[in-house]
């Protein structure tokens, strides 16, 4: 059994995911900010990081990933249609907004290209593209435990924004009716920003996704 640890972290408290084993290793999803808060948190936890995994690259998801990833030394993974956008603050969009510092991140480390299954230690997990919040949107689904990081294409009641760089609404629509709610109802879905919710909950109440 996975536990999974919610901490809003950065400019607008965008959730970041520690997923731990019985044998104390993690993975953590969207070091959003807040870096030596999260640090701490994890050695208080005697947890083992492997990865950072990125459901995509705008700012608010990535504020402290060079922080996390040079205090833990491990590899940084991001879809490949958002390469670049970690190193462009043009691009992941904290050059648009004049009350926080630009972000700049090093290249990751590990580009994802396909929709695969991933090893990283004891963990195994799926990886779904989900674009239409942006290009590079990705969901990290866990069968076994039955919940999935869905970033910001689908969140409680709502959906992903597609009016920044590379957003597309029919393609969002497409990712979270082909993705996310095709999965079993009662997988939990973590999302970007608030609380979790599940596919069951989605169709009968978001009235984003109604007549789609």
């Amino acid at each position: 059994m996975l536990n999974v640890r919610t901490y809003p972290l950065g400019f607008i408290e965008t959730n970041c995911y520690v997923v731990s084993n019985a044998t104390k290793q993690c993975l953590i999803f969207d070091p959003g900010g807040d870096g030596d808060k999260l640090i701490s948190e994890i050695k208080k936890l005697n947890l083992q990081p492997l990865a950072i995994l990125l459901t995509h690259a705008h700012f608010d998801h990535i504020g402290a990933v060079d922080q996390v990833r040079e205090a833990f030394s491990i590899p940084v993974h991001i879809h490949t249609a958002e390469k670049k956008w970690l190193m462009d603050a043009s691009k992941n969009g904290s050059a648009k907004y004049a009350e926080i510092p630009s972000i700049s991140c090093k290249e990751a480390d590990v580009i994802l290209t396909d929709e695969t299954k991933l090893e990283i230690g004891d963990f195994t997990f799926q990886i779904f593209h989900t674009p239409g919040h942006s290009p590079g949107s990705l969901t990290y689904y866990f069968p076994e435990d039955e919940f999935a990081i869905v970033g910001d294409t689908l969140f409680q009641n709502s959906i992903g924004r597609t009016d920044l760089l590379g957003g597309n609404s029919a393609e969002l629509l497409r990712s979270i009716h082909s993705k996310l709610l095709s999965l079993p109802g009662t997988t939990v879905l973590y999302s970007g920003h608030g609380g979790a919710t599940t596919p069951e909950d989605e169709m009968g109440s978001n009235p984003f996704l109604n007549g789609f």
